[in-house]
């Protein structure tokens, strides 16, 4: 799926609900865990929402308003230690409540350009709610497990090799490895003589790789060897000369859950908002006198259609 900047930036404040409300991230990491690992030591009490955690001229603070702080600085936390966000957004809220009095003291909750953007907060954060309880609630563990158990059904196994190789500058170089190799030298000890490659240290090996992962003459050699052991003719690509020796054949399977349940994840996530917002939007009206407004939010809405497909 390709995500747009529009759809990434709606869905990443009800992502962020989800994950720290620990929708899946315990019971991942639990699944994760080795089966022998002590016991945890049991998790905090939850803390209400309602606590109190400061007052600001007798106007409390909570750590309700803590978490919808937390929502508008995701930025500016991520670059922070742990240990400093709470502090961080206390003074922020301080700083909010000791400004928002001063404004009301001067009248500024009265204009109507106030009222207009009072209106813009409500139905942001009426928004986010409906996010939050309609979109990112929907995207539990076991829809997840269910997208990944599709995915292993749909898995195509491909074929994968483990070779080595030895890099040599020139033709000369990769012939006379290639008649050294034939003659019963050990192929390790040689790359490890002779081969440029930063993995001549480990006798060249690469390592398992499918189709597509390596440099276009590399690969087709590689893969055109048949039998475990056997050693290529020299082959050329932009990086030098190499001697491929193929070590073993197998066919590729699927990831672990827990290596692409954050995918999944997130990809569950923006499809169930699209799904929402279509089912929302189909029996709205839309109008934008704006004719050249309008075909562009058209166009890009067009582009949102394609690129979620």
């Amino acid at each position: 799926m390709i995500s747009s900047p529009l759809r990434l930036a709606l869905t990443a404040s009800g992502l962020a609900l989800m994950l720290a409300a620990g929708a899946l991230a315990p019971a991942i990491a639990q699944d994760a865990a080795p089966a022998a690992a002590a016991p945890a030591a049991a998790a905090p009490a939850p803390v209400s929402p309602d606590t109190v955690v400061a007052t600001v001229g007798g106007q409390p603070i909570t750590e309700a308003d803590l978490g919808f702080a937390a929502e508008d600085l995701t930025q500016e936390l991520s670059q922070m230690p742990p240990d400093q966000r709470k502090p961080f957004l206390l003074r922020v809220l301080i700083d909010m409540k000791v400004m928002a009095k001063a404004g009301k003291d001067a009248g500024m909750d009265a204009t109507p350009l106030f009222k207009q953007r009072l209106q813009y907060l409500e139905d942001r954060s009426l928004r986010r709610a409906y996010f939050a309880d309609a979109i990112a609630n929907a995207v539990t563990e076991e829809a997840v497990r269910a997208e990944y158990d599709k995915f292993v059904a749909d898995f195509k196994p491909a074929e994968e090799i483990r070779a080595s190789h030895i890099l040599v500058p020139t033709e000369e170089e990769a012939k006379a490895v290639k008649a050294q190799l034939d003659g019963g030298a050990d192929f390790a000890t040689v790359a490890k003589e002779k081969s440029i490659d930063p993995g001549a240290a480990n006798g060249g090996d690469l390592g398992f790789f499918g189709k597509g992962m390596m440099v276009a003459p590399f690969e087709a050699a590689a893969f055109a060897l048949k039998d475990v052991g056997q050693v290529s003719d020299p082959v050329q690509s932009q990086f030098g000369w190499h001697v491929i020796k193929l070590e073993e054949k197998r066919e590729s399977t699927p990831p672990t859950f827990e290596q692409v349940a954050g995918q999944l994840q997130q990809q569950l996530l923006m499809t169930t908002f699209d799904e929402t917002v279509a089912r929302l939007m189909a029996d709205v009206t839309i109008d934008i006198p704006d004719a050249a407004l309008k075909a562009a939010v058209d166009a890009q809405t067009e582009t949102e259609a394609g690129a979620a497909q």
